[in-house]
């Protein structure tokens, strides 16, 4: 055990925790899928603010929509929405009822989403605090943290008290310069442990979160023995109450389980009914029945090597391809309890390329009680050139009752396209 650092102490066993955000979110291979569809959100955000549309209120708006779905990103993000929710008595945060700043809030998100470099976004947000808008303070870096997960931390109320617990800071909520201060303390934490966390700071950030949260006592800052021992032992202690943590991974790794399952279940009819099948590319390593998801798919996607949109195309779920052509002809993401939006959105790079005019159908698989989240996020303007091509909503129950029939008497499209339903 390396005593002459205690905070590398802390971080190999924040690692090693089945139960610390290192390896229930920022692990999660969710995560990754969700910065296309949150960086989707922010472009739709902008261009309603640009035409005029945003509207003024958060309830029902494109903002609410990538705000939970961040909110979504397992334990570190929840609550995120508080900041956004308009306060009448205090009439903040000030983005809705004042066009000026909504648009200076637009400019803000369009900036970060078209820059590349630190000092681009640095001067963006120090564009946003010097019009001092009520409200609007560094909660926006949660949006801005998944278009530059290596130049902004996360933030939230935990981080803060994290950060400040380690290094004895006394960062304050609200402010951005106070944030700003923060995050070149986080850079310098991050790069003299860089070994043991990441390029990408949403891993400090978490590591942050649960000391803040109070899952995990900061190592002493003096060289006190004894300090260091009572230290070493709240550290033993946080293990053995790891069982209820435990719990919610395992809940975690059962649901990523069934996704999976349900991922293998449509590979296996596709290559029954004669398509060549393609599985997300990050998915196609996943174990299943004793070997890979991927095994006996394509190994490529045709079309779609480079490029931006055809990345997002490439992580939908399950895609059918016909075999002469090679063109897709079926689309189905797996939504078993994240969020509808997202999935759309990997969709949406598909209906408006050129492969679109050869679907025959686009599916959303889901249980069997989420038609009504289905038909909600598909009747957004946002997602009419989806709606435009009949995307189906396509029950669990359906498909586990019907596969194996259909697998051995079925032909082509028509038989999945029986047992799913039209949203539009």
């Amino acid at each position: 055990m390396d005593l002459a650092d205690p905070l590398a102490v802390l971080l190999r066993r924040w690692r090693d925790d089945s139960g610390a955000t290192y390896r229930t979110w920022f692990l999660w291979e969710e995560r990754v899928k969700n910065f296309r569809s949150i960086r989707r959100g922010i472009q739709q955000v902008v261009a309603e603010i640009k035409a005029g549309t945003f509207g003024v209120a958060y309830r029902g708006s494109s903002l609410e929509t990538i705000v939970h779905s961040i909110a979504e990103q397992r334990q570190i993000f929840r609550g995120a929405d508080h900041a956004f929710l308009w306060k009448p008595k205090l009439r903040i945060p000030d983005i809705y009822e004042n066009p000026e700043n909504q648009r200076a809030f637009g400019r803000l998100l369009d900036t970060c989403v078209c820059c590349t470099t630190e000092q681009q976004v640095i001067a963006a947000i120090a564009e946003i605090d010097a019009k001092h808008i009520k409200g609007l303070g560094p909660a926006v870096a949660n949006l801005l943290y998944f278009l530059h997960p290596t130049i902004v931390p996360p933030f939230n109320t935990a981080i803060v008290n994290g950060y400040n617990t380690l290094t004895a800071a006394k960062v304050k909520l609200g402010r951005w310069d106070e944030y700003l201060t923060m995050r070149r303390g986080i850079l310098a934490l991050n790069a003299a442990h860089r070994g043991l966390l990441s390029n990408d700071l949403g891993a400090i950030g978490g590591l942050l979160f649960d000391v803040g949260s109070g899952r995990y006592p900061a190592p002493p800052r003096e060289d006190d023995v004894a300090a260091r021992a009572a230290w070493e032992a709240d550290l033993a202690r946080v293990r053995e109450e790891g069982a209820k943590a435990a719990k919610a991974l395992a809940e975690a790794r059962q649901e990523d389980e069934t996704h999976t399952q349900i991922q293998g279940w449509l590979r296996d009819l596709g290559l029954s009914l004669g398509f060549d099948v393609w599985i997300a590319a990050n998915d196609r390593n996943r174990s299943l029945n004793g070997g890979k998801l991927g095994d006996g798919c394509l190994v490529s996607l045709p079309g779609f090597d480079t490029g931006s949109g055809p990345d997002a195309v490439r992580l939908i779920d399950v895609l059918w391809l016909d075999k002469p052509t090679k063109h897709i002809v079926a689309a189905y993401e797996v939504e078993h309890s994240t969020s509808i939006y997202s999935g759309i959105v990997r969709m949406l790079d598909l209906a408006l390329g050129p492969e679109a005019h050869a679907l025959e159908g686009m599916f959303l698989v889901a249980p069997d009680g989420r038609e009504g989240e289905v038909r909600d996020q598909l009747s957004r303007p946002a997602f009419s050139r989806v709606a435009d091509l009949k995307v189906r909503y396509l029950p669990y129950g359906e498909l586990k009752a019907n596969r194996e029939s259909i697998a051995k008497f079925g032909h082509g499209m028509k038989p999945i396209q029986a047992i799913a339903r039209e949203l539009v």
